[in-house]
């Protein structure tokens, strides 16, 4: 296991590279199943979740070959075999390839998905979903088998407007026969992202970005080459971590139109944000103020970012509530942070943040990906050092994560742990 130990106090400064969106890469892997030939897709962030695609791909008979950021995926000898638990554990977008699979072959069998341990997460909207367009599906042993004698276009209404779901849906409906419309879709830039790669493939889709995105189905697919839009939570965490540090930082890369909302938190506290040439600037060089923030679907603030701003708040100048209206159990890292000195009280979805003048430096652990990068942050703005546990949370979301993070002056090295064999 590795570990992250981090001396802080120092202010971020400089500029700083941001990668191609997680969750945009990994959703493009999956769809590349779609076409027989190769796919090209730039931009793809080599961390651990993007690893454990390729592995999914390459089991189903798919031939990636990666270089320097550029994945190629020859998805000509795909066949419809199980996916198994050893990988789909690992990474709940694993059970993205059951739309992609259904549309091409009109079968699939797929284990339960992990992934971080963040509250229910079930997947009965991807199953409803595709049930309506007339897969059937089967369940045991730890396995879902899917079947469908072709798809066919339906209306889909979500209860909620699950991401995953939608682009389940999205990539089945783009090879059913006539015209599916998904209702209380979701919005995310993501999923503009997914459907921009569809069309470039052939696929025939309006609406998306809007809560209502329709869907004629066509008989065949072209491989495509694409470029993943930049990632979103990246530039988040950076700037977060700039304005928890006192310091000034340039997100290069950064689309500063997918953050309107974290931006305008950001500048309640007192940050100063504006785009440059190559990206966005971002400093704060007093005490933040208190904020108030609410998680929600897109355009809302995004649940993936709750934990670092918490982290930030935390030495705010006043009392900031936090509320979380996505994963139940997204406030489990709060007891990390109370160890490094602050203040926060949850109850239910709320967590109240009375901000302290300092953190104070703790060995604690990286619970999730997000959790993680928020331990960072509340190390990097502490007096002492700190140890973070569990970093391969955080390699699952994040590409050179410390090394961003010294090109920023920040005091941050990695430690590895050896196993020993005993005779």
């Amino acid at each position: 296991m590795d570990r992250l130990v981090v001396t802080g106090g120092t202010p971020l400064s400089g500029s700083v590279p941001i990668a191609g969106a997680k969750n945009s890469a990994l959703k493009l892997m999956a769809a590349a199943l779609l076409a027989p030939g190769r796919s090209v897709i730039h931009n793809v962030p080599r961390i651990q979740d993007c690893v454990t695609m390729v592995e999914v791909l390459e089991h189903l008979g798919a031939a990636p070959a990666w270089t320097d950021g550029t994945l190629m995926i020859d998805a000509t000898d795909v066949t419809p075999r199980e996916t198994p638990y050893e990988l789909v554990s690992r990474m709940r977008a694993s059970i993205l390839v059951l739309g992609p699979l259904l549309a091409r072959f009109g079968h699939a069998r797929v284990a339960m998905p992990g992934g971080c341990n963040i509250g229910s997460r079930q997947i009965d909207l991807h199953v409803r979903g595709l049930e309506k367009m007339g897969a059937q599906f089967h369940s045991e042993h730890g396995f879902f088998e899917a079947t469908a004698q072709g798809l066919r276009g339906a209306v889909i209404t979500l209860d909620f407007p699950s991401v995953g779901a939608t682009e389940n849906a999205l990539m089945a409906a783009v090879a059913a026969r006539g015209t599916t419309v998904i209702e209380n879709a979701a919005r995310e830039p993501e999923l503009v992202d997914l459907a921009s790669f569809l069309t470039g493939m052939g696929a025939s889709i309006e609406g998306v970005g809007t809560p209502t995105i329709e869907i004629e189905g066509v008989d065949a697919f072209e491989p495509v080459e694409h470029t993943v839009i930049p990632d979103r939570v990246e530039v988040g965490t950076f700037a977060i971590a700039a304005c928890a540090t006192g310091g000034s930082v340039v997100l290069q890369g950064a689309r500063a139109d997918h953050m309107d909302l974290v931006f305008s938190k950001l500048a309640d506290a007192g940050a100063d944000v504006g785009i440059t040439e190559d990206g966005v600037a971002v400093s704060l060089r007093s005490r933040p103020n208190e904020v108030d923030l609410v998680t929600l679907p897109y355009p809302g603030f995004p649940t993936d970012l709750q934990p670092q701003m918490m982290a930030f708040l935390a030495g705010a100048d006043g009392t900031s509530i936090v509320t979380e209206n996505v994963f139940e159990s997204r406030f489990m890292f709060v007891d990390e942070l109370n160890r490094m000195g602050a203040d926060i009280r949850t109850e239910g979805h709320h967590a109240v943040i009375r901000g302290v003048e300092r953190l104070s430096a703790a060995p604690v652990r990286a619970l999730d990906i997000r959790a993680g990068a928020a331990m960072v942050i509340a190390a990097l703005a502490a007096d002492g050092v700190t140890e973070i546990e569990d970093m391969y949370h955080v390699d699952r979301g994040y590409q050179d994560f410390e090394a961003k993070l010294s090109l920023l002056g920040a005091a941050a090295r990695r430690e590895r742990e050896l196993s020993v064999a005993f005779s």
